[in-house]
Formats: C-alpha cells, sequence, structure tokens
C-alpha cells in the first residue's frame, strides 16, 4: 500500500478538503461522492462524514485507489 505523509499547518482539515488537498480527487463533488459511498476510511473505521475533522496523527485511507495518507 501506497503511503503518502500530507502536512497540514492548521489544527485541522474536513476529510472531503484533504482529499482535494492531496491530490486524490480533482473536484469536492467527486470527494463528496466518495465518502459517501463509503470508500474512505478514518483510522481504520469506514467514515461518511464529508466534514469529518482530520487532525496530525489521523490516518485515510482510500481503498479504491489503494493509498494512506497521514497527517503529520
Amino acid at each position: 500500500m501506497n503511503r503518502e505523509k500530507i502536512e497540514i499547518k492548521t489544527e485541522f482539515i474536513k476529510l472531503d478538503s484533504l482529499l482535494k488537498f492531496a491530490n486524490v480527487v480533482e473536484t469536492g463533488g467527486i470527494a463528496k461522492e466518495i465518502i459517501k459511498d463509503g470508500a474512505v476510511k478514518f483510522n481504520n473505521n469506514v467514515c461518511t462524514m464529508r466534514g469529518k475533522k482530520v487532525r496530525r496523527g489521523d490516518i485515510v485511507t482510500i481503498d479504491e485507489l489503494n493509498l494512506e495518507i497521514e497527517i503529520i
């Protein structure tokens, strides 16, 4: 599994914004759809809340893209 570390300078970033920021998706609409469809895991649990606050140390996994993003 590919692991990419994404550094943020704020306290948190919303899950849908993270997917765009990390260039996993091209648009917020696409992020919304894959989150809603249950394709995103947040700390190993499926997350369907696009506004979920992701903080440093959290791990977001996109199953179909086989990509893991760690906020450091």
